[in-house]
């Protein structure tokens, strides 16, 4: 019984610790592009279609086109 409730607070720790760490860096993202779309009018959806033009520029570069 001792060693089970041991493993579970254990568990319980770096469960807590991967939520913790998930939910700052969504809230960093968040904030970032709320900034983005008050200071500059960009939209996630700007900043989506340049990472996705990126991919793909990449992978033109690395098939040889």
């Amino acid at each position: 019984m001792i060693a089970t409730l041991i493993v579970a607070w254990i568990i319980f720790i770096i469960l807590y610790k991967l939520l913790k760490a998930t939910m700052s860096s969504a809230l960093t993202i968040a904030a970032i592009l709320i900034l983005l779309n008050i200071s500059f009018g960009i939209t996630p959806q700007d900043i989506w279609h340049h990472i996705m033009q990126f991919t793909q520029s990449i992978s033109k570069i690395q098939s040889g086109k």
